[in-house]
């Protein structure tokens, strides 16, 4: 009698530790002892957190400080490119599976927010900015088994088109429908998170995006330890399996289907959220903000960053935010830099698959593979 198990016995996961860190960033932070892991970690946080201060440093300041967009403003957008490069790779890095529409998913996120807040909705409801969360983040992972469920079976480019088919359904059902989704006319009025100062003034307000980077890395930190602890469950097991060769975890006894079902609805619940985050800030959402462009520029920024890693997605993701807004008010051949943006990073792209496909940020595992294939195709 033959028996089956949803995970598959890798020999990471079998296999005794031998006690020697691996390579690259992460290995040497394992090799430290806990207490100081946990120092430089939370030396990290509060990093993180007093990032909207750097821009008062004499010397640091003038070089981080964006033009063309304050400080502050710039912070915020990289707090939720951050969750959307999380998210993203959760189905690309994780599973292996190429999703060229995630930017529905932070469409869903952001209208659900809308609909249930604004006073253009035709609901009519009013909620507060809070109370929307869980709704958004219901229907965002909804609408991932929707598209997973019927599409999964699928493999490779014919995945990736049906993906991208899915973000322009989105927009284009936005565009279609100016009584519900409103098209380019968009909802206003979208309330702001609550919370108030001892004087009365809103903590979150229209002046100071300090306080919603804030929120966003707050986000971004409850995030990653949901996502780490999945990594490393049997559900982190067998999208490695997945990732690695979809046939032989089959073989193995993992549920292919169920698991990329996981993936697709996870990385919906963190764009659904990036969505969220962003209507709650803006105060404003409409179909203009949702084209395919940026589900390629969170894409870029996984693969620059370092797919499978979330360190990797995370500096990816700030980097696709920043480096734009840092370009802001450079004039180049009688246009603005930020014009040029794609250009830039389409370069970049090319640059890091010639000389560090495996990202700056690899994880390692990825990095070992590359290692092999390279020795595999090296001349004898």
């Amino acid at each position: 009698m033959t028996t089956t198990a949803d995970t598959p016995q890798t020999p990471e996961a079998t296999a005794p530790s031998q006690g020697k860190p691996g390579g690259g960033l992460r290995g040497r932070l394992d090799s430290l002892p806990k207490p100081v892991r946990w120092a430089v970690l939370a030396l990290l946080v509060a990093g993180a957190y007093l990032l909207p201060y750097a821009a008062d440093v004499p010397v640091l300041g003038p070089q981080l400080v964006t033009e063309g967009i304050d400080w502050a403003s710039a912070l915020f957008n990289v707090s939720y490119f951050v969750l959307l490069a999380l998210g993203l790779n959760v189905v690309v890095g994780f599973a292996g599976l190429l999703d060229l529409g995630y930017v529905g998913f932070y469409a869903v996120g952001a209208y659900t927010v809308a609909l249930l807040a604004s006073g253009d909705s035709v609901f009519g409801t009013k909620w507060t900015w809070l109370a929307t969360i869980p709704i958004a983040i219901a229907i965002a992972l909804f609408s991932g088994l929707i598209l997973g469920w019927p599409t999964l079976r699928l493999r490779g480019d014919y995945l990736a088109i049906v993906t991208l088919g899915f973000a322009e359904i989105i927009r284009i059902t936005a565009d279609s429908t100016p009584d519900f989704l409103r098209g380019d006319q968009g909802f206003t009025g979208i309330p702001h998170p609550p919370g108030t100062f001892s004087d009365g003034t809103p903590v979150f307000g229209v002046r100071d995006a300090t306080p919603y980077f804030w929120l966003g890395v707050t986000i971004i930190i409850i995030v990653v330890l949901a996502l780490r602890n999945l990594e490393r469950s049997r559900v982190g097991r067998s999208w490695l399996a997945i990732r690695e060769d979809e046939e032989a975890a089959e073989v193995m006894g993992v549920r292919t289907v169920k698991y990329k079902l996981w993936a697709f609805a996870i990385g919906a619940c963190v764009g659904g959220l990036g969505g969220v985050l962003f209507a709650g800030q803006n105060g404003f959402v409409n179909s203009a903000m949702f084209q395919l462009q940026l589900s390629i520029l969170v894409l870029a920024g996984v693969v620059m960053g370092g797919s499978g890693n979330m360190a990797g997605a995370i500096l990816g993701g700030a980097l696709i935010s920043y480096i734009p807004d840092r370009l802001r008010g450079t004039q180049i051949l009688d246009r603005d830099a930020y014009e040029y943006r794609y250009l830039l990073f389409g370069v970049i792209i090319i640059l890091i698959m010639i000389f560090r496909p495996q990202g700056l940020i690899p994880s390692r595992r990825r990095a070992l593979e590359l290692k092999d294939r390279a020795r595999e195709v090296a001349p004898q």
